[in-house]
């Protein structure tokens, strides 16, 4: 008996997994992983850093010499240097400018040349006035000569009258002859003068096409070029300059300042100021009250106060801005009993413990101080211990700036 052969199964040689498809699996599977551990390293990043203390941002300015003042502030202003003469020269006549002679920055003297200007037109009025001068004069000889024929006769006629040879008629026709050329004689003369008088014209119409400095000084601006139309008026709209040069005065600077009247009581002729212009923050320039102009500005109710220098310097300029100070008379024989090291912004300052502070950024870190201060000046106050000159304080931040605290100087 045969040996029974076994069944025959199913087939599965066509579930094979083909290799591409598995490769593109196992792809599959890394990408999803790295995806996943890509954003588990984001989240732990973020938490990391939602976890970390932020830096604060601070605003900080530097402490400021405070000078040797010799008084007590009793009062702060701002105001401009302004000069007492200055002076925007323009021409006495409407003429065409043929030459400037200045330029910015130049140093004048009184009656230095400006500029010339065409003056073809005045000199032939001139050239004219004096030939009618020369004319007129001319017939003036001629007139002369007839007067002295006329008076000959005139004392013929009276001799002759006297004798009994001639008539009273003749007589009259002389002396008539005679005063009348003395009246021509005269006339003439005065036709000279008032042509004297025209050739003056002339001659300063003339002059006129010549600018000149009215005082000494430093031109500041030069208004005018070669070519343009120059006029004492605004004529000819906008084509016709009014002006030459603009001239400064440098030796007559000084400070004009606007005080509220409310505190106007406070201030003296001849007081005492203490100056810094906005461009020299460390120099402090003595200075006095000049005069206190007596009117008040109703609309901004101050008062007009002129402050003049102790000594001029070529580092100040006409309309600069200028913090002044006024200062209270020394007593007699006091000196102030300390003075004060440095000057720091109001803001910088504050109360810590019932006690003023400061903020100082050393290093990128905050040094709290305790300071001592003193009187106030404008927007600063005096520091009479505690920071020196040249010391960066904080004077913006957030609250609860603390001692050691790692910061970042905006």
């Amino acid at each position: 008996m045969d040996a029974q052969r076994p069944t025959a199964g199913p087939d599965i040689s066509g579930l094979r997994i083909d290799d591409s498809q598995r490769n593109n699996r196992r792809r599959g599977r890394g990408l999803r992983a790295g995806l996943f551990a890509a954003a588990a390293l984001m989240v732990v990043a973020a938490v990391l850093l939602a976890l970390r203390p932020r830096v604060p941002v601070v605003e900080a300015a530097a402490a400021r010499p405070a000078g040797n003042a010799q008084g007590v502030t009793l009062l702060n202003a701002s105001g401009y240097v302004t000069p007492r003469r200055r002076a925007t020269v323009a021409a006495k006549i409407t003429a065409r400018v043929l030459n400037v002679l200045v330029d910015e920055g130049m140093k004048v003297t009184e009656g230095q040349v400006l500029a010339r200007l065409d003056d073809s037109d005045a000199r032939r009025r001139l050239l004219a006035a004096l030939r009618a001068r020369d004319a007129t004069a001319a017939n003036i000889a001629s007139l002369e000569v007839n007067l002295a024929n006329a008076e000959r006769e005139l004392h013929r006629q009276q001799e002759l009258e006297k004798a009994g040879f001639a008539a009273v008629q003749d007589l009259d026709q002389a002396k008539t002859t005679a005063d009348s050329l003395r009246a021509q004689v005269q006339a003439a003369r005065d036709q000279v003068k008032e042509a004297e008088a025209e050739v003056g014209v002339a001659e300063q119409d003339v002059e006129n096409c010549t600018v000149r400095a009215p005082f000494a000084g430093v031109v500041v601006s030069k208004d005018a070029q070669i070519g343009e139309m120059v006029s004492p008026i605004s004529a000819g709209g906008g084509f016709t300059r009014t002006g030459i040069a603009t001239i400064v005065d440098m030796a007559s600077l000084e400070i004009e300042v606007d005080v509220n009247e409310s505190y106007i009581a406070r201030v003296q002729p001849d007081q005492k100021v203490d100056a810094v212009l906005d461009a020299y923050p460390d120099w402090h320039i003595p200075c006095k009250v000049r005069t206190i102009i007596p009117t008040a500005d109703r609309e901004k109710a101050t008062v007009k106060v002129r402050i003049s220098f102790d000594a001029l310097d070529p580092r100040i300029l006409p309309d600069m801005g200028v913090k002044v100070a006024f200062l209270a008379e020394e007593k007699e024989g006091g000196q102030p009993a300390a003075l004060p090291r440095a000057l720091v912004p109001a803001a910088a300052v504050r109360e810590s413990e019932g006690r003023k502070v400061v903020f100082v950024v050393r290093d990128g870190r905050l040094e709290r101080r305790a300071v001592a201060l003193g009187e106030s000046r404008g927007t600063d106050v005096e520091v009479m211990a505690g920071v020196a000159a040249g010391d960066s304080v904080v004077v913006g931040g957030p609250e609860g700036l603390r001692d050691g605290q790692r910061v970042r100087v905006k």
